[in-house]
């Protein structure tokens, strides 16, 4: 994998999610949709805390703090990582993430400060997966085992998959 080119795949993305802030007006952010799904601003906060977590389990993988294990990712995290995509299905996320982090109304200072810390993370990560060796894994929910660079597309992927939701939002209002 090349990790530079992933990291700005993921940076380009990031931008995306900084310049939605500005389309939106703060009202608008918190507003729920008229379907009863996620407001923006639960979106925001799912998908940043997620990716702080995700950059969690990628440092773990760098730093070996995770047990030695010769498990791989299941057959739907080959696919995704394959792919470069989630299904294109709409699922819950998985009790226990939603419990240890719910999506709360954020504010959009708040959501511009998750993408401030997000990058930061995301910077002091590359260096150490480039250095890191491959063998270091820890267990996503889904997906199954994923060492740090898989980690990183992860990022990118699941990322992706939420502007899809952003565009769903937007075409309710």
């Amino acid at each position: 994998m090349n990790i530079p080119a992933e990291r700005k795949k993921t940076e380009a993305v990031l931008d995306t999610y900084r310049n939605w802030l500005d389309k939106v007006s703060d009202e608008r952010f918190t507003e729920t949709p008229p379907a009863g799904e996620w407001s923006y601003a639960e979106v925001y906060s799912h998908i940043m805390q997620a990716t702080l977590a995700s950059t969690i389990a990628l440092e773990r993988c760098t730093m070996k703090s995770c047990k030695p294990t010769n498990q791989k990712t299941n057959w739907l995290g080959k696919a995704v990582l394959l792919f470069g995509m989630l299904p294109p299905v709409k699922t819950k996320e998985p009790a226990k993430v939603a419990e240890k982090m719910p999506a709360l109304k954020i504010s959009k200072e708040e959501a511009r400060n998750y993408i401030i810390k997000c990058r930061q993370r995301l910077d002091d990560m590359v260096e150490k997966i480039q250095s890191a060796e491959n063998d270091g894994r820890v267990k996503h929910p889904r997906l199954g085992m994923l060492n740090a660079g898989q980690w990183l597309k992860f990022i990118r992927i699941h990322l992706v998959h939420h502007l899809k939701q952003l565009k769903r939002i937007e075409n309710k209002f």
